[in-house]
């Protein structure tokens, strides 16, 4: 299925020179993977700059005794740091990338983005003030995770996996991937949310019953 000018749906190359899409047309590529699949992992050493046109890629992180921790999603729209990064150091990811939905992506090689960003200064802005924006966020992950309140964190995630609705389907160790943490301490929270009332559970659902006591634990920070 073509995708037709996919710059149009990035804000940043939206914005470049007509002369600087042209060429990102020219030597992109587009790649689909259906949910499920690894996009990326410590294996790889990438050799071509990602942006999403469809779907959702959740990059994690295990550490050596199996503990995962979710650093990022990559939504449609959004260049992929973690690859631009790896692939300017030329080193291997240290993360890996699952694609959380079917996912079309472009990717644009080596040399045609080391050609732009040498000879683009529009290109060259757009690539690193993407990259810096993501750095902010990811730091924001290690602050979360080493001083944040797990009570708040939590109440803050499963806000946000209700999108609206008062139905999440998760399990404990879902929960702790996403908020770096062990199941065990998901498990004890979410058993003190249930005996406040806030939600009820069942075995990989979480129902709201308290959104605004939740939210209110969200914000106490």
């Amino acid at each position: 299925m073509a995708i037709g000018d996919w710059t149009e749906r990035f804000q940043g190359t939206a914005a470049l020179p007509r002369s600087v899409r042209n060429r990102l047309l020219d030597n992109a590529r587009i790649v689909r993977f259906s949910a499920g699949k690894t996009v990326f992992n410590p294996d790889n050493i990438p050799d071509s700059l990602m942006f999403l046109v469809n779907g959702t890629i959740r990059v994690s992180q295990s550490s050596e005794g199996g503990r995962d921790i979710v650093l990022y999603r990559v939504e449609a729209g959004d260049s992929c740091v973690l690859t631009t990064a790896c692939m300017l150091a030329e080193e291997a990811y240290n993360a890996e990338g699952t694609a959380e939905t079917d996912v079309v992506a472009v990717i644009l090689p080596r040399p045609a983005f080391d050609r732009l960003v040498a000879e683009e200064a529009a290109f060259r802005n757009f690539v690193f003030n993407a990259y810096s924006r993501r750095l902010i966020d990811l730091l924001r992950v290690v602050d979360d995770v080493a001083f944040g309140r797990i009570d708040v964190r939590l109440a803050e995630r499963l806000i946000a996996l209700a999108g609206g609705n008062n139905d999440i389907s998760a399990t404990h160790q879902q929960l702790a991937s996403e908020l770096g943490t062990a199941r065990e301490v998901i498990s004890r929270v979410l058993q003190d949310f249930s005996k406040r009332g806030l939600i009820q559970q069942t075995r990989g659902q979480i129902t709201m019953t308290n959104a605004m006591g939740l939210r209110a634990i969200a914000e106490s920070t």
